[in-house]
């Protein structure tokens, strides 16, 4: 059957045309459910959650969100695909089938956790009613560059053992994914089969070198998939 040339295929995560995809070991089952059993829920993305950041996350008002489905009597937050969008910023359309969108990060948590400080969050006035990506996404990744960068000068240093597991557990499509993030920013978000030849066909020789010399920026994607997957289990945590 031939394959869609989506960007997930040159991770590895290929689509057939009939849509059936690689299914995550991390994905989880959700048991039968009693013949007579009733529940309500709400649906609301995660991005539209307010926030002063310009884009809702998985901070401080997601546990407040929370609070709010309990007092009203409900039982499933509904969300959509929490994927990294792509282009047109859908998340019907991810970049990947495991990783996270690192623009839902709180910014709050990263200024508890002592990533950040309040300072490095300072910005100009997003707008309230839609999500501006062209003025949230530099502005995330800035957030992310800095925790990235200070992490590797050793603030929370006590994070790195269980960031080095995270690697190892997700090791099936974490790398990947990151190198695939930075090839985008070096190639100027081509699609894949418009870079070189040795790539498109992951010529070991050319994948060794290219990791190499994009070690910094796969570890900054790597560290903010931990960071994300982390702020998800906190919030999990609560909901329970």
């Amino acid at each position: 059957m031939k394959e869609r040339r989506t960007d997930e295929s040159w991770q590895g995560n290929r689509a057939s045309e009939l849509g059936t995809v690689r299914v995550s070991r991390d994905s989880v089952s959700v048991p039968p459910f009693p013949t007579d059993y009733r529940a309500c829920g709400i649906l609301l993305p995660v991005s539209s959650l307010p926030s002063p950041y310009g884009i809702g996350d998985f901070g401080p008002v997601a546990l407040s969100w929370i609070n709010r489905l309990c007092q009203a009597g409900q039982s499933w937050w509904q969300v959509l695909p929490l994927g990294p969008t792509g282009y047109g910023n859908s998340p019907y359309q991810p970049l990947s089938s495991f990783a996270g969108n690192a623009l839902l990060i709180s910014p709050d948590w990263l200024i508890e956790d002592e990533l950040l400080e309040a300072r490095d969050c300072a910005h100009e006035p997003f707008s309230a009613a839609v999500v501006d990506y062209d003025a949230v996404t530099p502005f995330k990744y800035r957030l992310l560059e800095k925790t990235w960068a200070n992490f590797k000068t050793g603030i929370r240093s006590d994070l790195r053992l269980a960031y080095e597991q995270f690697c190892n557990d997700h090791d099936y499509w974490l790398e990947d994914y990151a190198l695939f993030r930075a090839l985008k920013v070096k190639f100027d978000n081509a699609h894949y089969l418009e870079w070189p030849t040795g790539l498109v066909q992951r010529k070991q020789a050319m994948l060794d070198r290219v990791r190499r010399e994009l070690a910094d920026q796969i570890g900054e994607t790597c560290f903010a998939q931990f960071l994300l997957f982390r702020q998800v289990d906190r919030l999990r945590r609560y909901a329970r």
